[in-house]
């Protein structure tokens, strides 16, 4: 991938940047399997990506720093997204939580509600909880 790749309406800008942090959750287990790829197109396209845009970055990722969203249904929506990945494969391994861990504590979460955040959201995808009606919960139980 290229600078120029990252010079287009701020929007897509942070979107892209959303999506390769969602490439690298996909990667913790070094592998990307059928479920996941889907997810990351079916995410992608949500993004406003195309499917070239799509396999380009996921071929190109590399390590980029981790800019969180301003609002906190922004923050939210994310890290759900996130979670999903992770839960894309149905097995949610140590390295994925710690992943995880690491955007929770890098979008501003008080340390003491960060286990309660990554629980909702791990058991709320795992049981198909709308992602709204999550949210909901989540201001409701911790805040």
């Amino acid at each position: 991938m290229n600078f120029a790749d990252f010079i287009t309406h701020h929007g897509k800008r942070v979107n892209k940047e959303a999506f390769i942090h969602l490439i690298q959750v996909s990667r913790t287990d070094n592998v990307i399997n059928d479920k996941e790829l889907k997810l990351l197109h079916k995410e992608g396209k949500k993004f406003g990506l195309t499917d070239p845009e799509i396999d380009r970055l996921i071929e190109s990722e590399q390590d980029h720093h981790y800019h969180q969203p301003y609002s906190l249904h922004d923050k939210f929506d994310h890290l759900y997204q996130v979670a999903e990945m992770i839960l894309a494969d149905e097995v949610v391994d140590e390295n994925e939580k710690r992943m995880l861990r690491k955007f929770v504590i890098e979008s501003g979460f008080s340390y003491d509600k960060i286990d309660d955040l990554i629980q909702l959201l791990i058991e709320g995808v795992a049981n198909n909880e709308d992602e709204e009606k999550l949210f909901i919960k989540f201001k409701k139980k911790l805040f």
